[in-house]
Formats: C-alpha cells, sequence, structure tokens
C-alpha cells in the first residue's frame, strides 16, 4: 500500500505542475504581470503548500525534528536538486529586473536564522516576525511589479494560455489541489517506509519529507523548464525559498513553538546559507547550463550522505 500511495503522489505532482504552469501564464499574460513575478508569488507559494501542512501538523504532534528538517531541507533540495535538474532539462536563463531583491530577500531570510536557532528555540515572537516580513516582501514585490514589462517570451499557444482568465484560474486551482494531494500521498508512504528502516525523524524530515513535499517545486519547474519558461522556474524556486523561511516557519512556530536541535545550527543551516549563495551568484551569469546543473545534483548526493 506505501508503494501505491508513493506511485499515485508522483502521477498528482506530475499533473498538477503540468496544470499550474498553464494557468500560471495564462493570469501572467491577462493580467499583464511579468512571468517572473507570478513564479515568485502564485507558483513559488502554491508549490510550497505542503510544506506548509507538513511542518505544521508535525509541531502540533510533538515531532519539531520532521516540523524542521521539511523547512531546511526543503530549501536545500529546491535549490541542489531541483535546479540542477531543471537546468538538465533546458539551461536556466533569467532577465528580470525584481531578480537581484528576491535573491537577496532568500539571502537574508536564511541568514535571520542564525540568531535564532542559537537561542535553542523558535518562538512565537519570532515567527510572527518572520510571518510579517513575508506580507511587507510580498506587498514591495507586487508594487514594483506594476512598473514591470509583460514578458513577451511567454508562449502564446492556446493550448497553454487556455480561454478565458477563469480558465487560467481553474488551471491554477485544480494544479494546487492535484499538487496538494500528490504531496501528502507521496511523504506519508515515504515515512512508513523509512520508519521502518529505523531512520532518525531528523535524518527522515531533511530529506525523505523535505523531498517529498518539494515534488510540487520540481514537477513545476521540470514543466517550466519543458516549456523554456526559465523565469517561472526559478521564480517558482527562489519564491518557494522565501515562502518556507518566512511564511512557513514563521507561521507554524507562532503557532506552535518549535525547539532546535543542536545539529541544525552547526551543519544544516550552515548548508542552506551556502547554497542560498551558490543560487544568488549563478544567476548573475548569462545562464545555467548542464554542466552546473549537473554538479549541483552531485552536490545534493554528497549533502544526504553527510547528512546521515
Amino acid at each position: 500500500m506505501e508503494y501505491l500511495m508513493l506511485l499515485g503522489g508522483l502521477a498528482g505532482l506530475f499533473f498538477g505542475g503540468e496544470a499550474l504552469v498553464r494557468g500560471s501564464v495564462g493570469i501572467a499574460r491577462r493580467l499583464s504581470m511579468s512571468s517572473l513575478l507570478i513564479g515568485l508569488t502564485v507558483v513559488g507559494f502554491g508549490t510550497s503548500t505542503p510544506e506548509l501542512l507538513v511542518s505544521l501538523d508535525a509541531a502540533l504532534r510533538g515531532v519539531p525534528d520532521i516540523a524542521l528538517g521539511n523547512v531546511v531541507g526543503s530549501n536545500i533540495a529546491n535549490i541542489l536538486l531541483i535546479v540542477g535538474v531543471s537546468a538538465l532539462v533546458w539551461p536556466i536563463a533569467v532577465s528580470g529586473g525584481t531578480l537581484g531583491r528576491d535573491t537577496a530577500v532568500m539571502l537574508a531570510a536564511a541568514i535571520i536564522l542564525i540568531p535564532i536557532f542559537a537561542l535553542g528555540d523558535v518562538g512565537r515572537i519570532a515567527g510572527c516576525v518572520m510571518f510579517a516580513g513575508l506580507v511587507t516582501y510580498l506587498l514591495v514585490a507586487y508594487r514594483q511589479s506594476q512598473s514591470q514589462p509583460v514578458n513577451e517570451d511567454a508562449p502564446t499557444d492556446p493550448s497553454v494560455l487556455g480561454g478565458a482568465l477563469w480558465v487560467s484560474v481553474l488551471w491554477v486551482v485544480g494544479g494546487l489541489v492535484l499538487l496538494m494531494v500528490g504531496a501528502r500521498f507521496l511523504v506519508d508512504g515515504s515515512v512508513t517506509i523509512a520508519r521502518s528502516f529505523g531512520v532518525s525523524e531528523a535524518f527522515i524530515g531533511l530529506t525523505i519529507v523535505a523531498v517529498g513535499t518539494s515534488l510540487p517545486e520540481l514537477a513545476t519547474s521540470l514543466i517550466a523548464a519543458l516549456r523554456k519558461q526559465s523565469e517561472i522556474a526559478i521564480g517558482n524556486i527562489v519564491g518557494s525559498n522565501i515562502f518556507n523561511i518566512l511564511g512557513i516557519l514563521g507561521l507554524t512556530a507562532a503557532i506552535s513553538p518549535i525547539p532546535v536541535a543542536a545539529r541544525f545550527l552547526s551543519f544544516d543551516l550552515p548548508v542552506m546559507i551556502a547554497v542560498s549563495l551558490l543560487l544568488t551568484v549563478l544567476l548573475r551569469r548569462p545562464s545555467i547550463g548542464r554542466p552546473v546543473g549537473l554538479v549541483m545534483l552531485i552536490g545534493y548526493g554528497v549533502y544526504v550522505w553527510a547528512a546521515q
């Protein structure tokens, strides 16, 4: 039954990612919004919904290592695994005026966790401050997007954009539903199988749960890469990483404070900050090509091995 859940989850994630990209590109064109902003918000935050559900559920059930490992591990997987796979499919090239701001927010959100983790607990006050930071970021991103030109590189194929605006909205809603259901099936099956082998909860959270809840991002970025929509592919990753920290960790901690195990401060958080800095540097190049994508995938394999 667990393996059937895994297969069902993968199917839901794939078709959900396809629907989400179709609808998002349609909304971007019809509302005169840039594809990068759509990737950062609708796609990036929408595909992070499984992380929110899993982390909140884990915190309320008294499993803080899975709640925290899910956020940190997802951010690492988003960069090394998902960007790596996407770059192998199609070299990533992004030209957007807001990208520098968004990667800076992503880096700042990661760095601010150092003093919070050092306290040994992500409390309610810290959670509320982080969530307020997310709201501020969204307001700034929306206001600045009003002066951004529409991305003329977005596809014009009617099968991609759909009909009226409400059709694109239905694509997005349907895609998000499939992503959430698929992620839930995959994570439940993965955790059951992993625990049968006696793996620690921290490792489960950092790897199996993190990758499982990041599969919506993988499916969405992979579909976007196949459609040569680099801005949605990379905007999805940057937006998801911002939302994971400020939104998911912030909201979860505001509801239920999360104790921080020592390993997160000494090992996993430094890795997350390092790969966030790596992505920021790579995005200042003309493109992230296939050789770099392969190196990133190897790097993720090394991290998983070292995290045991």
